[in-house]
C-alpha cells in the first residue's frame, strides 16, 4: 500500500526534527555504518553550508504580543544526490550553531532517507537509536530539574 503525500510529509518533518538535534559524531557513525565501508553517496551542492542568524521570537504566556528574544546562529545546507542511486533526491538541513559538517551530514542523511536503497538501514541505524538517545536525554534532564523542585504549601486558617 502506497503512503499518502501527507503521511510522507509528516514522516519527513519528523525525521528532519530529529536530525536537527543529532550530534555530528552520531551522524558520522550511522552514515558510515550504512555505507559499510564504501564511500558516502556523491552529491551536488544546491546551497553549500552557510551560517547566519535567525531572529528568535517569543510570547509571554503563549498568548501575548510577540517580541524579539534575540538572535540564534543557524547553519543550513541543501544538496542533491548524484547518479542512479539517489535519482536526484534533494536533502536539506537546518542546524543551530556553526557546525557546517554537521549540517552537511544531516542534509545527506535526509536525502538518503528519501531513497528506498538506504531508507530501512538508516531508520534502523540512525533514527531509532537517535530517538532513544534524545528521549533518554530528555528524561535525564527532567529528573535533574525535578530534584530541584520546591513545593509551597499554604496553610489556611480555619474560622474559630
Amino acid at each position: 500500500m502506497q503512503a499518502s503525500s501527507s503521511e510522507v510529509t509528516l514522516e519527513r518533518r519528523t525525521w528532519l526534527a530529529h536530525l536537527s538535534r543529532a550530534p555530528r559524531s552520531f551522524l558520522e557513525s550511522a552514515l558510515e555504518g550504512v555505507c559499510e565501508g564504501s564511500p558516502l553517496p556523491a552529491f551536488d551542492w544546491l546551497r553549500t553550508p552557510q551560517t547566519g542568524l535567525a531572529m528568535v521570537r517569543g510570547r509571554i504566556g503563549g498568548t501575548g504580543d510577540a517580541f524579539n528574544v534575540g538572535e540564534a546562529t543557524v547553519t543550513r545546507a541543501v544538496l542533491r544526490l548524484k547518479g542512479s542511486d539517489g535519482s536526484g533526491t534533494v536533502g536539506i538541513a537546518y542546524q543551530l550553531g556553526r557546525d557546517k559538517q554537521r549540517a552537511e551530514l544531516a542534509a545527506l542523511a535526509d536525502a538518503m532517507l528519501q531513497s528506498p536503497r538506504w531508507q530501512a538501514a538508516l531508520h534502523a541505524r540512525l533514527l531509532e537509536p537517535l530517538v532513544q538517545a534524545l528521549d533518554e536525554a530528555r528524561r535525564k534532564r527532567a529528573l535533574e530539574t525535578a530534584s530541584t523542585r520546591v513545593d509551597f504549601y499554604t496553610m489556611v486558617r480555619g474560622e474559630t
